[in-house]
């Protein structure tokens, strides 16, 4: 019986003379056969030329290093304490509470409810009212029309200037006219509650019978509990660590460290995401001072010594240290292209390609808010020698050359030892972010030699947000339809006197409404330095027989100090709005703790803006005559 196979003697032969075999149209795969079943040799992995590796070695420089047994046991010494004080800025100083994430707890800014004198974020304040009519449903009947009746929706009035902020936008009109003598306002109520001790949501309407009194007073309590659940606002007077002249959040924390205390700092937080590189150490002994429910230095300062085995350090896409071992090949290090100013990109390639397998690994674990500090670990190879090993970054604080990599940095320039502890910050890795409720742009307009507050985003009285510059143009057609409606009738303007100029003079240009100018002041007992104070423009409208009005600002953000009984003025530190301009925003933020539970608070963001820009606003101009 013939073999279905063709064998090939001479291959060489086949190939070079490309003799023709019928049986063979192409080849598509050529394999080697082993000459053995012993592979002893193969897996030897010999060298035909070993001089040339030690040369290449030598000249390499990896003769010149130490050749370091692997870690077996690692033995550590840490000093820990923990964060026991926490104060806003401006504010007094609290107890620390790690039960809350620190963005949060930091962040957190009181809900814009009003603004000018108008109730704001309609939508809340009827959630509101609904959730205390559900409360009062079956105390007894018709109690919740009383409270409607009581604290309902005041409806607008398109005619009256006051209500500007209401009637100027049709959506927002029409969603209070909507709710006007339907809906209760519940924060109206909340606010009756929280103004006294002794207030009673039946003060304000009447029970058909006292002794009701007692179950709307738990429904009281039980209103109060959900609204500071469903938000995590500011205390009455505390708690706010947003600085207005700043445009960012300033906070410090302390914990004891041996009989004193050391402080934390963080001046200029507007990231979003809190971390160790936002702390500095401050040096001043002063420290928080005493606080009412902080925990006893000895309950919170600890030493421990733990043992370990250490377990070597993996990454994806790390070299394979054993022979005949292929790595997965999802990571290409020879596909790194890296410039000559690539210094990341190097270090990340010598780390994976050099040092990969130099890093071990010892979990230590400590809470959140804990200030750690390794005095030193003992580790012993497999030759049984021991090593005694400190912290690496040692020195002075203001050597720039030293490692600092995790370590805190110390306020000032004076030469003090550097910090060595590492912090565990109780932040949270993901924070869950709205839409912008309000932004303002402040850019810089060097032909008017000023700052502009750009209100790129308002809220409306309805609780929705709109596009400042449309919010602007609405409340400018509003007013001029008032002062239309209010000249009297009478005969129609004459034709306009013709002249033969050809020039014509404007004394100043417009800006629109969203535009919040910012000019350079003083600072009060110095010359050179200046700070930007918020002024105004003035509304004014062809025809109006009245006094022009200052247009303000309808943003919670440019607004500091309006809303006060006695109003206040705005200044901003000059070098906070740098050439490129800056944004900030704010809107609601949701973040889940360790716990489960989720947490949302109204916070604030800033950013770096797109640059210059200019205004139009012009002065003393000579203009060509409109034809």
């Amino acid at each position: 019986m013939a073999s279905k196979y063709l064998a090939l003697r001479d291959l060489p032969a086949v190939l070079a003379g490309r003799r023709p075999i019928p049986t063979i149209t192409f080849w598509n795969r050529l394999e080697g056969r082993p000459r053995s079943h012993d592979f002893e040799r193969a897996l030897r992995a010999e060298v035909r030329d070993p001089l040339w590796m030690l040369t290449k070695q030598w000249q390499m420089g990896e003769f010149q290093g130490d050749d370091a047994g692997s870690p077996v046991l690692a033995k550590v010494h840490v000093e820990t304490t923990e964060l026991t004080k926490y104060r806003a800025a401006g504010h007094a100083a609290e107890a620390f509470d790690d039960d809350v994430p620190l963005e949060a707890k930091v962040e957190q800014r009181p809900v814009p409810f009003r603004a000018a004198g108008h109730a704001k974020a309609l939508d809340l304040r009827v959630a509101m009212g609904r959730r205390w009519l559900k409360l009062v449903a079956g105390i007894e009947p018709g109690l919740g029309q009383k409270f409607v009746d009581a604290l309902g929706i005041a409806a607008p009035d398109p005619s009256d200037p006051a209500d500007a902020p209401l009637a100027a936008h049709r959506r927002s009109w029409q969603t209070v006219a909507a709710l006007a003598g339907r809906a209760m306002d519940g924060y109206a109520l909340y606010e009756h509650l929280s103004a006294a001790a002794g207030n009673h949501a039946h003060d304000l309407v009447s029970l058909d019978d006292a002794t009701h009194a007692g179950a709307v007073e738990a429904a009281e309590v039980e209103l109060l509990a959900w609204y500071e659940a469903l938000f995590y606002q500011p205390r009455e007077g505390g708690g706010d660590a947003w600085l207005p002249d700043r445009l960012e959040y300033a906070f410090s924390a302390s914990a004891p460290q041996g009989g004193g205390e050391k402080s934390l700092v963080a001046e200029e937080y507007f990231h979003g995401h809190l971390d160790w590189y936002n702390l500095d150490v401050d040096p001043s002994p002063d420290g928080l001072g005493e606080v009412a429910g902080a925990p006893a230095p000895a309950d919170v300062q600890k030493t421990h010594t733990a043992t370990f085995i250490p377990a070597p350090i993996s990454f994806d896409g790390m070299p394979n240290t054993r022979w005949w071992t292929f790595e997965e090949g999802r990571t290409s290090f020879g596909d790194v292209d890296p410039d000559t100013t690539d210094v990341n990109k190097l270090l990340l390639v010598e780390f994976a390609l050099v040092y990969a397998n130099d890093w071990f690994l010892m979990p230590f674990t400590v809470p959140a808010g804990t200030l750690a500090r390794v005095a030193g670990m003992t580790v012993t190879n497999v030759f049984g020698e021991r090593t005694w090993v400190e912290a690496a970054g040692q020195g002075s604080d203001e050597d720039w050359q030293r490692w600092s990599m995790f370590t805190l940095s110390t306020r000032g320039s004076d030469d003090v030892p550097a910090d060595l502890s590492l912090v565990v910050v109780p932040s949270v890795p993901k924070i869950q972010q709205g839409d912008a409720v309000e932004s303002v742009q402040l850019l810089r307009d060097e032909m008017a030699n000023m700052v502009w507050g750009i209100e790129t985003r308002v809220a409306l009285a309805s609780g929705d947000s709109r596009s400042g510059r449309a919010a602007a143009l609405d409340s400018r057609r509003y007013h001029r339809r008032l002062i239309e409606e209010s000249l009297p009738p009478g005969p129609p303007p004459g034709p306009p006197i013709d002249n033969e100029a050809a020039i014509r003079y404007r004394l100043m240009s417009s800006v629109a409404e969203n535009w919040i100018p910012f000019i350079p002041v003083h600072v009060p007992g110095d010359r050179r330095e200046i700070q930007l104070r918020r002024a105004a423009m003035l509304r004014v409208v062809e025809g109006d027989p009245n006094p022009p009005e200052r247009i303000e600002p309808r943003t919670d953000l440019l607004r500091h100090g309006l809303d006060l009984p006695v109003p206040e003025g705005y200044d901003l530190h000059e070098e906070e709005v740098p050439r490129a301009g800056i944004e900030v925003t704010q809107s609601f933020q949701r973040t889940r703790w360790y716990d489960g539970r989720t947490f949302v608070w109204f916070g604030a963001r800033k950013k770096t803006g797109r640059g210059e820009g200019s205004s139009g606003l012009a002065f003393d101009q000579i203009r060509p005559k409109r034809r």
